[in-house]
């Protein structure tokens, strides 16, 4: 199996593995917009943009879009939402740790997409969630400081912190079934990559068990 090959087999599994996580873990995370759901997706194509880069998250962020609809129904905005906000943070930050092929250079780059990602889906769906759900644009307006904006930070600072703790257990079954050459891979992350996501992680999620009102 020659390197191009691999690579379409790896992306191709990849995107088998996001749309199975999707489909599994799909749940609102703020109450005051419920009609938003957490999904994991982003974890492994932010990986795979580390892994091959930017590029492959944009391919990898339309075919699960694509995916996403054709599973769970909706429109070409539910496609083109989809996409913007994965392509902000994947993309991202796989260009900046492509710059920058460190641990500094990851978390730089998660957190910038993380962030760019927030501030954009303000003004997406400022612009799009008045169309979609026929509501007046003040509304959509009232929702974004307390609902829409602690909704994208906890999701993607999730799926930030989740992505450097799943990051070596991914690439090492990559490289076990030598899908991924050592020239391919990229810098590997350290322990304390994976205890600062995973710390990452728990935080968020007892923030969202707060907004639950579970604890």
């Amino acid at each position: 199996m020659n390197s191009r090959t691999k690579k379409i087999t790896t992306i191709g599994m990849m995107c088998a593995m996001a749309m199975v996580m999707n489909l599994l873990l799909h749940f609102p995370i703020i109450p005051a917009v419920s009609f938003l759901n957490y999904d994991p997706k982003d974890i492994v194509i932010v990986i795979a943009s580390f892994i091959y880069g930017p590029f492959s998250a944009f391919v990898m962020s339309a075919i699960c879009a694509v995916l996403d609809v054709m599973l769970r129904g909706g429109t070409i905005l539910d496609v083109l939402m989809n996409m913007i906000a994965t392509c902000m943070f994947s993309c991202v930050a796989g260009a900046i740790y492509k710059k920058e092929h460190t641990k500094k250079g990851a978390l730089i780059g998660l957190g910038t997409g993380v962030i760019l990602t927030t501030i954009s889906m303000l003004l997406w769906n400022y612009i799009i969630t008045p169309i979609y759900f026929g509501i007046s644009r003040e509304a959509v307006a009232a929702m974004l400081i307390p609902g829409i904006l602690p909704f994208n930070l906890i999701k993607y600072g999730i799926n930030a912190g989740a992505s450097l703790f799943l990051y070596k257990p991914v690439i090492g079954a990559l490289r076990s079934s030598h899908l991924v050459m050592t020239e391919e891979k990229p810098h590997e992350k350290s322990n304390e990559m994976v205890v600062l996501g995973a710390f990452i992680v728990i935080s968020l999620v007892m923030l969202i068990l707060g907004y639950q009102g579970i604890i």
